[in-house]
C-alpha cells in the first residue's frame, strides 16, 4: 500500500494529583479549550474534554504518527504548566502521573462523546475512583486496586 490511513478513537482519563478538587468552574472551560488547543497543535483531532474538579476525560481520533503515551505527556505537561502560568492557583498544580487510555470503535463516539459531557451530573451520583475502575472492568484491563491511586511520596 503506497499510504497508510487509519483513525483510533481514544479516551484518556487522568486526575489533578491526590484527586485534590483544583479545577474549579470559573476557569476550568479555558484549561479544556487550552488542552484541545494542544491535540489539535499535535495534529491530532480533539473531539471532547471535559471534567470536573478532581479529572479530566479526553476523547481523541489519534493518527498513527502519534504515540498514545506522547500525546497524554503533552497534554499533562502543557496544561499544567497553562494553569501555573495563568495564576488561577495560590499553590502549584500537578496532574497525577499515571493515566487511564481506552479505546471505542466508530459506532461508540456519540455515546463516549454524551458520557463524557456529562461528568458533572455522572459524578453527582458517582465517585471518580468508582467510575475509574468501572472502566478499567469493562476494559478488561487486570489492576491492583492497591495500587490505582497510589501516589508515590
Amino acid at each position: 500500500m503506497a499510504n497508510t490511513y487509519s483513525q483510533v478513537y481514544i479516551q484518556y482519563v487522568f486526575a489533578v494529583k491526590r484527586r485534590d478538587t483544583l479545577l474549579q468552574k470559573p476557569w476550568r472551560d479555558d484549561v479544556f479549550k487550552y488542552i484541545a488547543g494542544i491535540i489539535q497543535a499535535k495534529e491530532q483531532k480533539s473531539i471532547i474534554v471535559n471534567g470536573v474538579a478532581d479529572h479530566v476525560h479526553v476523547f481523541v481520533g489519534l493518527k498513527p504518527h502519534m504515540s498514545m503515551a506522547d500525546l497524554v505527556r503533552d497534554i499533562k505537561a502543557g496544561s499544567s504548566k497553562f494553569i501555573n502560568e495563568q495564576g488561577f492557583l495560590r499553590q502549584k498544580f500537578a496532574w497525577q502521573d499515571g493515566y487511564g487510555v481506552f479505546s471505542y470503535a466508530h459506532p461508540q463516539i456519540d455515546a463516549v462523546y454524551k458520557y463524557i459531557e456529562n461528568q458533572e451530573t455522572h459524578h453527582a451520583k458517582h465517585s471518580f475512583r468508582d467510575e475509574y475502575l468501572t472502566l478499567l472492568k469493562e476494559f478488561g484491563i487486570a489492576y491492583d486496586e492497591k495500587y490505582i491511586f497510589h501516589e508515590p511520596f
